[in-house]
């Protein structure tokens, strides 16, 4: 932003953007999530359940965000639908998927109160999205929930930030993204000894000769992975599979994110 740029800001207005959940940040999240390649990140999650001898028949993209896995996943023969808790993002997922003449249903539901028409055979969720649960009980609700959706035999395939990314990555740093669409300004706090980061964005985008603000704040929760495992146990997973992200090797301490792939007993 230019130095003689006017910013348009309302305290007001922000906290409504916020109390929305990610209203604000759905509308950038595309363009801030533009490196992610999700084309090559559905081929591993494909080549994963491959690994492991499991077809993933009907899938459930959980926390699918604006649909873009969910695309992938569909144009490879997947027969997959989508869950978010998220209005907005939803909504750029169907425009997304109607534009693409994909054929997707999408529902609007949190991970921790999922509650399907039935039973799926595979559910995915990427992109540290099980982070952003609020504490170990969310995670285990959330966990229980797959495990009673799940048919037996089926795989739950998931990836989560570690301990070490949010300490010595994320931490106490700020991180800025200019974008044609908008100019966002990342800052994280870390709290010692919770694995939690508190995150706030502030995005600038350009209206004529003025930047509209708008905020987001959430926080994000990591665990040890010997904690996710338990968790995972509790909720009726027996088959337990850790992977370095977007690779067949297992997880080394200065991993940032871990490919889960867990197994309900049949």
């Amino acid at each position: 932003m230019a130095a003689t740029d006017t910013v348009l800001y309302s305290a007001a207005w922000a906290k409504r953007v916020d109390m929305a959940g990610y209203s604000a940040f759905s509308q950038y999240y595309d363009a801030l999530m533009s490196g992610v390649d999700y084309s090559r990140r559905a081929e591993y999650l494909l080549a994963i359940l491959e690994y492991l001898g499991h077809r993933p028949g009907l899938a459930l993209d959980l926390a699918c965000g604006t649909g873009s896995l969910t695309l992938e996943l569909y144009h490879r023969g997947v027969d997959v639908y989508g869950v978010d808790a998220s209005a907005e993002m939803l909504s750029q997922a169907r425009e997304k998927c109607m534009n693409a003449g994909a054929d997707i249903l999408f529902l609007r539901q949190r991970m921790q109160d999922l509650d399907l028409y039935g039973t799926v055979n595979t559910v995915f969720c990427t992109l540290d999205s099980i982070n952003h649960l609020q504490g170990a009980d969310e995670v285990r609700r959330a966990f229980q929930k797959v495990s009673l959706f799940l048919e037996p035999g089926g795989y739950f395939v998931f990836d989560m930030n570690t301990l070490y990314k949010h300490e010595m990555v994320l931490g106490n740093h700020s991180f800025v993204y200019d974008t044609p669409q908008v100019y966002c300004v990342w800052q994280n706090r870390f709290i010692a000894g919770t694995g939690r980061v508190d995150i706030s964005l502030d995005f600038f985008e350009r209206d004529g000769k003025v930047y509209r603000r708008s905020r987001e704040h959430f926080s994000e929760f990591a665990y040890p992975m010997e904690q996710v495992k338990a968790l995972l146990r509790e909720g009726g997973f027996s088959k337990i599979h850790m992977f370095q992200e977007m690779s067949m090797e297992p997880p080394v301490k200065d991993s940032q994110r871990v490919v889960i792939a867990a197994g309900k007993e049949g």
